[in-house]
């Protein structure tokens, strides 16, 4: 029985330019459904959003989508968001995200924009003060996470991560690997073992 009962999915509400993006995600979300892993997400219907949520449901597993009322009518309409097993509607972006953190046992970014870039920034900085030891994978899907993850190794290089142990995302190249991946590493280590990278490469 896997340990990991929710995944809050931070991704694109558009498909992207690549198709491995759109793929990766149904891989995602049908691992998750067939795990018995509810989707923690944000709600919307289209791009890789829509496919990773699909994914779930196709797969027999459950969809939590949580979304501020303003974005409803910019990333689904509210007959499509019927679909979903159960629907919170935030009056904004912070409560959205607040409650997404609070549902969820482990965080997976998949390719998106600066939507996406954000809420993965700030779940990795509130690890960073010690807010929460929840795993973090970032789904590397055709290298399309390498700039970032050479960013935070050069402000580690340059001495503005002080708490590196406490903000190690995974790395994983192949969207198969991300649920077993997960559940090995939760609960992440609480103990520091010598001074580690920012960022583990699978």
């Amino acid at each position: 029985m896997t340990s990991i009962r929710s995944i809050c999915v931070y991704c694109g509400s558009s498909p992207g330019r690549d198709p491995e993006h759109l793929q990766a995600a149904r891989i995602l979300g049908t691992a998750m459904g067939e795990n018995g892993i509810r989707l923690i997400y944000g709600g919307g219907t289209r791009g890789i959003m829509g496919a990773v949520s699909d994914a779930v449901l196709a797969a027999g597993g459950e969809v939590t989508g949580i979304i501020p009322r303003f974005l409803i009518d910019m990333e689904a309409t509210e007959r499509e968001l019927k679909r979903l097993d159960e629907l919170v509607v935030t009056e904004d972006m912070h409560e959205r995200k607040h409650k997404m953190f609070e549902r969820s046992d482990a965080f997976v970014a998949l390719p998106g924009g600066i939507g996406t870039l954000e809420e993965l920034v700030e779940i990795m900085t509130w690890g960073q003060l010690g807010r929460h030891s929840k795993p973090i994978a970032i789904a590397n899907i055709a290298g399309f996470w390498n700039p970032f993850a050479k960013l935070l190794d050069h402000m580690r290089d340059e001495g503005f991560i002080h708490t590196a142990h406490q903000v190690r995302p995974l790395v994983i190249d192949r969207a198969e690997d991300i649920v077993p991946a997960l559940n090995r590493h939760a609960p992440p280590p609480h103990e520091r073992q010598g001074e580690p990278k920012v960022i583990e490469r699978l």
